[in-house]
């Protein structure tokens, strides 16, 4: 097997030849064809290829960021087949290798290198467990055993862990091993919710699995958890929104996505409902979708975002960057007529066009961006979305699901210091929205109340230092505003005004040192819209804004990005889609220069960066 070079493997990122960390994979029990979901949103799955062997019933899926593998499966053959597919790939699953032993009801787990097979039965109750690097082709090897035989058995995982909850004979057993180390499982604690124990269906994140269903014919809608870290009986989470056992399911960081399985006891009918829960959470589960058929009894799935695989995983480091040098980056946008997905990047102190990172998760508008020293964010988009997605700014390649938002806006404003970000304002199912809300930057999952704007309104500005959190214009359609509200960012509560825009306007764009906001661009709202003002106030002040100079072209819905001495504006509308990128020294005043271009104009992009005014001392 050829060793990656670097370089190759941020071509597949830059190419969009290596979407990673959001791809459910979904087998049948009545059909060779598998399905195919994107976990961070919701609807119906669609065709994804077929596996390698006609023997598909009753397999087992573990996934990689690169891989999928489907192994073992069918009754009464026991298969010893391992089909794989590369996840960017159009086409069928090919033949990987074979299983140290032919079974079904087996179960899959995976790390980032590893792939483990558990249990099944032959048809005898198996407690073998084998695993097989996923980097070259080949059968798997023994790992040890289970501490109790079983089949129709769970798995969730963290990078280090595989846990195995319940299965059939029944037992009440939840075991675990050390992926990286060969051996046998040792006790992790009980199933805590139930009195059968078999077909569950099981995902998780990087510290909590979550698993649902079962063979109790009174109580086949329960969902358990446990914290893979720790030891311990599992405890309950909620409940699915139709009954049934022997489902798929597939995670990402934040979702875990429940699919098909046969309805109360065996003999029941299939069914194609996709439900949801969010991991960090407790609570019932949500609609997601169909499935393209009634998929039945004896289902399997995984994914390439799911808990086994760590968030750093999703994209390698650079070799040659060092954190807060002053890479901005432009997030998504609009290019009539279509959403881009692209993550653009620039060297701040460096004059110059932009370089494409990588992709978000999919095309995206009218969201907003900002970052630590090590992590850029997206949230919110036009469609009202609540996602929340992030990448690593130190390594090229694509974005992944962080968590969700409080609501689901579109037009909210970003800020962030070094362990905050903040999201406040936007536009939710018509209205304006005063929300703002809040994530730890370093820990994945949702965002929580921080309290309110002074004013509703969507698209504004936003921007900072370490201590406060500027909000700067934006509109309560058809009103635009110039209201200039603060927070302080390590605390919660409502927003004070600060002052005034000089120019009543939407769709600004706001940038920072750690002593002035500089406030650019934006829609006026009456004719000429575009606007080509900057001004500035001094942050740990308040009062009104005062005059900065002008943008080198008057425009709206463009992207701030700044470092400690320079402020960049990229891209926008007249309504036209721009490419420019405008640059001002933020310590003195006067008119923007020309900086670079955006590869493609794009209007309504968001910008981030990894040294703005909130993450200087």
């Amino acid at each position: 097997m050829a060793v990656w070079k670097i370089k190759e493997r941020y071509d597949l990122a830059r190419n969009n030849e290596d979407t990673r960390g959001d791809i459910g994979v979904l087998s049948s029990s009545v059909q060779q064809t598998v399905d195919k979901i994107q976990i961070s949103t919701t609807g119906n799955s669609t065709a994804y290829g077929s596996l390698s062997t006609a023997d598909y019933s009753g397999g087992g899926m573990a996934g990689s960021t690169t891989r999928i593998l489907h192994g073992g499966g069918n009754q009464p053959s026991f298969s010893t087949v391992i089909s794989y597919k590369e996840i960017t790939s159009g086409g069928n699953f090919g033949d990987f290798g074979d299983l140290t032993q032919g079974r079904q009801m087996l179960t899959g787990a995976a790390s980032h290198s590893r792939a483990i097979f558990a249990g099944g039965r032959t048809p005898s109750t198996q407690n073998t467990i084998d695993f097989k690097t996923f980097a070259s082709l080949g059968n798997t090897v023994d790992f040890g055993d289970l501490s109790v035989a079983r089949f129709g058995l769970s798995a969730v995982q963290s990078p280090t862990r595989a846990v195995f909850p319940g299965g059939g004979a029944p037992t009440n057993v939840i075991d675990f091993v050390t992926m990286a180390s060969a051996g046998n499982a040792a006790d992790f604690g009980d199933i805590g919710t139930t009195t059968y124990y078999n077909y569950f269906g099981g995902g998780s994140s990087e510290t909590r699995g979550v698993f649902g269903g079962g063979g109790n014919p009174s109580n086949v809608s329960i969902i358990n958890l446990v914290e893979i870290a720790s030891t311990g009986n599992s405890q309950d989470f909620g409940d699915l929104t139709v009954d049934r056992i022997t489902m798929a399911a597939v995670s990402n960081s934040n979702r875990v996505c429940f699919s098909s399985g046969q309805q109360n006891t065996p003999g029941g009918p299939g069914t194609n409902v996709i439900d949801f829960v969010t991991i960090a959470t407790t609570g019932d589960a949500t609609d997601f979708g169909d499935a393209t058929a009634n998929h039945g009894f004896k289902t399997a799935g995984h994914s390439n975002g799911h808990g086994g695989l760590p968030l750093g995983e999703f994209q390698r480091p650079s070799v040659n960057y060092m954190p807060g040098s002053g890479r901005g980056f432009a997030l998504g946008g609009y290019a009539t007529p279509s959403k881009r997905q692209e993550i653009n990047f620039i060297h701040i102190p460096t004059k110059g066009n932009t370089s494409i990172f990588g992709d978000l998760l999919a095309g995206a508008y009218g969201g907003t961006g900002f970052s630590s020293l090590t992590r850029g964010f997206y949230a919110g988009e036009v469609a009202e979305s609540n996602v929340i997605q992030s990448f690593e700014l130190a390594s090229q390649g694509n974005a992944a699901d962080f968590g969700d938002l409080t609501e689901s806006p579109q037009g909210p404003a970003g800020l962030s210091n070094t362990t905050r970000g903040i999201i406040g304002g936007g536009e939710v199912s018509g209205s304006r929205t005063n929300v703002i809300s809040f994530i730890t930057m370093a820990t994945i999952g949702n965002s929580s109340d921080f309290g309110d704007l002074t004013v509703a309104r969507s698209y504004a500005g936003a921007t900072g230092n370490a201590t406060r959190g500027i909000f700067t214009g934006g509109d309560a359609h058809p009103s635009y505003k110039n209201e200039i509200d603060y927070i302080t960012i390590a605390s919660t509560g409502d927003a004070i005004d600060f002052g005034d825009l000089t120019v009543n306007r939407n769709l600004n764009a706001s940038v920072s040192n750690s002593t002035r906001a500089v406030c650019a661009g934006g829609n006026k709202g009456s004719s000429p819209n575009s606007s080509n003002e900057i001004d500035y106030v001094t942050i740990a002040s308040t009062g009104n804004a005062q005059d900065f100079g002008d943008l080198t072209v008057a425009r709206w819905a463009l992207a701030g990005m700044s470092n400690s001495t320079r402020g960049t504006f990229a891209g926008g509308a007249t309504p036209s889609d721009k490419n420019e990128i405008d640059f001002i020294t933020i310590a003195s005043t006067g008119n923007a220069a020309d900086f670079g271009d955006i590869l493609t104009t794009t209007q309504y992009v968001s910008g981030c960066a990894d040294s703005h005014g909130g993450l200087q001392s």
